[in-house]
């Protein structure tokens, strides 16, 4: 049998949903914060703007701001970014989520349980061996290519661990595109 994988398969990590937040609330002291719907608040004070993006506690229904920009020139935002703002635009609520300053200067941390799913082509178990596979994500979210390799493949992760060959660190959370080979079950 060749060593040469005979077959490559796409896998698409992706979001079902904005992931919870790990913030504190000055309420009821519960870590877990929404985004809800995605809103943002507006202030204009002459002609500086202050945006917020406003999050829920998940126990208690309390609101509180995130700092998005403070104190920020109007003419420095490009329109369409400001009419995003304004109307509350779904995207550019996930991108300003998503976004790595923001989290560090909110003191938060993003919580993806239960957040994004894994699609995988059907079942190709019966064709040829080895196989390669090729994982992509569409958003950054942090996964260990063990779990996620051991849930596509619908086994133990010690199996999956048997089972294939990976160039990167399998125990550490990436949410970067990589690619592994499924070797026969032998």
């Amino acid at each position: 049998m060749s060593s040469q994988p005979h077959i490559v398969l796409p896998w698409v990590v992706r979001r079902t949903r904005l992931p919870l937040l790990s913030l504190r609330c000055v309420d009821c002291r519960s870590e877990s914060a929404t985004t809800g719907k995605g809103r943002f608040r507006v202030n204009a004070n002459g002609k500086l703007l202050d945006v917020w993006l406003l999050v829920r506690c998940v126990s208690c229904d309390r609101t509180s701001k995130l700092t998005v920009h403070e104190r920020a020139p109007v003419r420095s935002f490009d329109p369409a970014e400001l009419h995003g703002y304004h109307v509350n635009d779904p995207e550019l609520v996930a991108s300003r989520l998503l976004d790595p300053l923001l989290a560090r200067r909110g003191r938060f941390t993003l919580d993806w349980t239960g957040a994004w799913r894994l699609d995988t082509p059907a079942v190709w178990l019966d064709g040829p061996w080895p196989v390669r596979v090729e994982v992509a994500f569409d958003d950054p979210v942090p996964v260990r290519p063990e779990r996620l390799i051991a849930h596509g493949l619908g086994l133990s992760r010690n199996e999956a661990l048997r089972r294939i060959k990976c160039g990167i660190p399998l125990r550490r959370p990436t949410s970067t595109g990589f690619t592994f080979t499924v070797l026969g079950g032998d």
